[in-house]
């Protein structure tokens, strides 16, 4: 009982920790922006749930922490239903109820009668701001541990694989896929994985000269630390450095620190674009999209790696750190390109609203919105339930559960 204590801590915790902290900035992005436009907001909420402690500052503005952390919200003054649009109706009663309230005048301090603009950028602060946070914490590890490489070189190349049949062999260095340049392995595998019965054109230079070979990369299942069973494409290449030279190291001041951090946030959101492409158009299973669960083992996992890796407290502290560092920017980066989806639900679904408002002059109608908000409410539950289950799947509790029949 302990044990399994120890474990759901382990995992829970990070889990917890981390996306509160990034769901906080995400709001945080939302209120900084309205306060700059003057909007009225009743609440800056820290989770969820019965009031822990809070206080309002001079702005009549509610600043509570809560005992559910599951991330937090910001209310802005006149939110009367969840989709923050209310269609023409329901903008004229409001603006009547606050002018009855408050005065004339009043109404212009309210969200929904800010022009479409600020509106826009209010909404898209949120988004923002997870990727802002992306940046910064990888221009803090970039300048704290600088920029490690290694050339894509072959180190060995699994029998009965498309790399075997393609005459790959050790010691091969590999200088561009499909004509592009690379010059780290992790772009190649990054390639590899995004291409799935896909054939690929590799450049490989050898001691006796340039070659020209094509692969297609196979699904394969593969056990990993991480993320559990998961379906993944390969060719059956281990890379890796076999001479000094390629292995790169270099300390990066803090400009370029940060311009490897957009790269870094440009590469995941273009190889995230490009994986749901795939999705929709059949070539991807979808294996490797996480839900909560997965995004909790994760944690932990990176939790307990970390901690295994040295020792030392110090050292452990240290590198407990940077690896979580590391972790919630990716998933920064993660929640901002979810919450820019064109879902009603979600701040893309508010986006594509006011694009419509800014077309129509008019707000959309309460049914079309009503509809637009159920089958986005369907999507995001879709898209969820799936992601729990590959989730569940990674974890083998189906098989496990089939053995006890």
């Amino acid at each position: 009982m302990t044990g399994f204590l120890g474990q759901a801590l382990l995992y829970i915790v990070p889990f917890l920790l981390v996306l509160t902290f990034i769901v906080t900035i995400h709001e945080l992005g939302h209120f900084l922006v309205a306060r700059a436009f003057g909007v009225k907001i009743d609440r800056f909420s820290v989770g969820f749930g019965k009031t822990i402690f809070g206080r309002t500052d001079r702005h009549g503005t509610e600043w509570r922490m809560a005992w559910l952390p599951l991330g937090g919200y910001v209310k802005f003054s006149g939110d009367l239903d969840a989709s923050s649009v209310p269609d023409q109706a329901g903008l004229d009663e409001l603006r009547q109820r606050v002018i009855a309230e408050n005065g004339p005048g009043a109404e212009r301090d309210y969200f929904h009668f800010k022009p479409i603009w600020q509106r826009a950028l209010i909404v898209a602060a949120g988004p923002a701001a997870n990727f802002v946070l992306a940046m910064v914490l990888f221009t803090v590890l970039f300048s704290v541990i600088g920029e490690r490489t290694f050339a894509p070189r072959v180190a060995t190349v699994s029998e009965g694989t498309p790399a075997a049949a393609a005459g790959f062999r050790p010691g091969d260095l590999i200088v561009a896929v499909n004509g592009r340049p690379v010059e780290d392995g992790a772009e190649v595998t990054r390639l590899v994985m995004m291409s799935a019965g896909d054939p690929l054109t590799f450049s490989v230079q050898r001691a006796d000269g340039p070659v020209t070979l094509t692969a297609t990369p196979v699904r394969r299942l593969e056990n990993d630390e991480l993320a559990g069973r998961v379906r993944i494409a390969r060719i059956g290449l281990g890379l890796g450095p076999l001479v000094s030279a390629d292995y790169r190291f270099r300390r990066l001041n803090p400009v370029e620190a940060a311009g490897k951090g957009v790269e870094m946030i440009g590469a995941t959101v273009g190889t995230t674009a490009t994986y749901i492409g795939r999705i929709f158009i059949g070539k991807e299973s979808g294996d490797l999209l996480n839900g909560p669960i997965g995004i909790a083992k994760a944690a932990g996992g990176v939790t307990r790696l970390a901690v295994e890796a040295n020792p030392d407290p110090g050292l452990m502290a240290a590198n407990l750190a940077l690896t979580f560092l590391s972790f919630a920017a990716l998933v920064s980066i993660g929640i901002g390109i979810v919450n820019l989806l064109p879902i009603p639900v979600l701040d893309g679904g508010h986006l594509l609203f006011y694009g419509y408002e800014a077309v129509a002059r008019r707000p959309v109608p309460a049914h079309v919105q009503e509809v637009g908000y159920r089958v986005g409410l369907a999507l995001l539950a879709g898209l969820m339930l799936f992601a729990t289950w590959n989730d569940l799947q990674k974890l083998s509790l189906f098989k496990f559960l089939g053995g006890l029949a």
